[in-house]
């Protein structure tokens, strides 16, 4: 019943009757990812530092950590897809200390390039963003990811994590771990909003979908 009032309220969600969107949400497609400036900004900040990777790929890296991460992508480009996103994620976790918006950039929500994080470090966010554009460079496609923001409800804390899909599992790469799991085993999040380069969601979290969710033991 839930789920049917969602669908005439939100006409355009996403979710059959008997499918679930990420941890359990009921999702739908809305507006234009211009909605979230920050993530229009640092797409347009990425396209245009791509000379440097190609620079560093050549062998003109003049800095350590986009050093290591051009040769952590290049190292993994036969490997299978579930090897890359565990690498991938380890890489990025380690790469840089955890550092707020506030203290690095002065503002409260600054998303930083891959190049900005090597350099600068960064919060939960811009480990996301460095796993995803990693990713894209190794073949996954857009429409495989989502940056998610989400609410850690055990924490009580905003947070943001990369979600993946492969076949029929989504998994989820989280800078709070390295090892990458189904989202169906990462029970504290309730997602808000996610996005990917064209995309943007949002998500609806109830006592009810939440159970149901679980006893299916996700989809």
């Amino acid at each position: 019943m839930l789920l049917a009032t969602l669908a005439i309220a939100w006409p355009g969600a996403a979710v059959a009757q008997n499918r679930l969107g990420l941890f359990g949400s009921l999702e739908f497609r809305t507006g234009s990812i211009e909605a979230i400036p920050q993530w229009t900004a640092v797409l347009d900040r990425i396209e245009g530092q791509r000379s440097v990777y190609t620079a560093c790929d050549q062998g003109d890296c003049r800095q350590a950590g986009v050093r290591e991460w051009r040769l952590q992508v290049s190292d993994l480009a036969s490997a299978d897809p579930l090897q890359q996103l565990q690498a991938i994620n380890r890489f990025a976790n380690r790469a840089m200390p955890y550092l707020e918006d506030l203290q690095n950039y002065g503002r409260s929500d600054y998303w930083a390039t891959p190049l900005e994080f090597l350099d600068q470090s960064g919060d939960c966010e811009d480990y996301a963003i460095l796993k995803f554009v990693s990713l894209l460079e190794l073949g996954f496609s857009n429409d495989q990811m989502r940056i998610v923001v989400v609410e850690d409800v055990l924490r009580r804390l905003p947070h943001a994590v990369l979600s993946v899909e492969i076949g029929d599992e989504v998994y989820i790469l989280d800078s709070l771990f390295d090892v990458v799991l189904p989202h169906t085993r990462v029970t504290q999040y309730a997602p808000q909003y996610s996005v990917n380069q064209t995309t943007r969601w949002a998500h609806i979290v109830t006592p009810e979908l939440t159970a149901r969710f679980r006893a299916q033991g996700g989809y």
